[in-house]
């Protein structure tokens, strides 16, 4: 590992049948597992779950579990076993735009009441009545903590 180049471009070709559906597969399960986590108030398990789910899913699918097309272009230059060959890439970011599409549909029958409202509160950062900003940490029981650089969760920087 040491002795190999920092880059270099991978001649691994994965542009088969098996590799575009399991690359679906892979990022359905993905988005679906952020999701649910962050639907059912359980988001600060969020950073475990997505580093199992890939760590597992690097296992289980035959794609190795891009399943982001930011990690599907940097693997293009590493010619290891992970590695992806430029000419495959795009056929995986077509599949894990499938894939995210496919996981939207999903999510939408899985919890068919959601509201834009409530939508907006799970992912994105809020202004409250009153015009103050308010974090998800402040719904989520984190509030009143201080970050990294000593800010409160509850009262963010504007």
């Amino acid at each position: 590992m040491f002795a190999s180049a920092a880059v270099s471009i991978s001649a691994k070709d994965r542009a088969t049948g098996p590799h575009f559906l399991s690359e679906i597969v892979a990022t359905l399960g993905l988005v679906l597992v952020i999701f649910a986590l962050a639907r059912s108030g359980r988001s600060r398990s969020t950073p475990a779950a997505v580093g199992a789910y890939i760590g597992a899913a690097y296992f289980f699918t035959s794609s190795t579990s891009f399943a982001n097309p930011a990690i599907t272009v940097g693997r293009m230059f590493s010619d290891t076993f992970a590695g992806i060959a430029p000419a495959s890439a795009s056929a995986f970011i077509a599949a894990e735009v499938i894939g995210g599409a496919l996981a939207v549909v999903l999510i939408r029958a899985l919890y068919p009441g959601l509201t834009q409202a409530e939508a907006e509160r799970i992912l994105v950062p809020h202004a409250a009545a009153g015009g103050t900003r308010t974090s998800r940490a402040a719904s989520d029981g984190t509030a009143g903590q201080t970050g990294e650089l000593g800010q409160s969760a509850s009262n963010p920087p504007a």
